[in-house]
């Protein structure tokens, strides 16, 4: 779901920029605030394995492929500022270190997949969990993630909308929502009902939620 290089005009990830540069400073403030040392290590592992998670690409229809996040396992398990930070450097390592996704387009992919993908997976685990605690851990992550591919699909598909030459073509992506919404949201259906399972199954192997976890 990652976002590369190319893709978006100026106008979609200079105001994208704009509002991330602000977000990852307070979030940086946040977490060192808060964060000790017994939740740091923990921090870095379920970073680590949310990086190999954005690793494994699956093939999709269409030529293109889609992979698990991992930001929602990190936002029910440190909260959302945690989650945000962490998975803002899972994204830069994968551009500087394999191409996937990019600079440009960091701020967008950041702030969908990981600030906004947290805030829903905690907003919705909030809502639910009063409910059945397991089922709440996998429909949050689940819903999060089809949330987060609907914003990234929507953010693609006005690009043909925002950048064009003086023929009328696009300058940048050539595909509008009517093409991008069913291509990335509709995989991400399994996608992101695995993720919730995989989740619910870390989250339960790891133990109790770690008391005190920033919203």
């Amino acid at each position: 779901m990652h976002i590369p290089d190319g893709f978006l005009s100026p106008q979609t990830f200079l105001p994208a920029a704009a509002l991330a540069v602000p977000a990852w400073m307070y979030a940086v403030r946040r977490v060192a605030a808060q964060l000790d040392e017994q939740t740091i290590p923990r921090l870095a592992v379920l970073t680590a394995l949310a990086f190999v998670l954005t690793t494994v690409m699956i093939p999709l229809p269409g030529g293109t492929s889609g992979h698990l996040l991992g930001v929602g396992l990190l936002a029910l398990a440190f909260g959302i500022w945690p989650a945000f930070l962490a998975y803002s450097l899972v994204l830069l390592l994968q551009a500087l270190l394999f191409g996937a996704g990019g600079i440009t387009s960091l701020p967008v992919n950041a702030l969908i997949m990981g600030l906004l993908g947290a805030a829903l997976a905690v907003g919705l685990h909030g809502l639910l969990r009063r409910w059945h605690a397991a089922t709440a851990q996998v429909v949050a992550v689940w819903l999060s993630v089809l949330l987060s591919a609907t914003a990234m699909a929507l953010v693609l598909g006005a690009q043909p909308l925002l950048a064009t030459d003086d023929a009328g073509r696009p300058l940048f992506f050539p595909f509008t929502a009517a093409v991008t919404v069913p291509a990335i949201v509709l995989p991400h259906l399994l996608i992101g009902l695995g993720e919730g399972l995989l989740t619910w199954m870390i989250l339960r192997m790891a133990g109790p939620r770690r008391s005190g976890a920033m919203p």
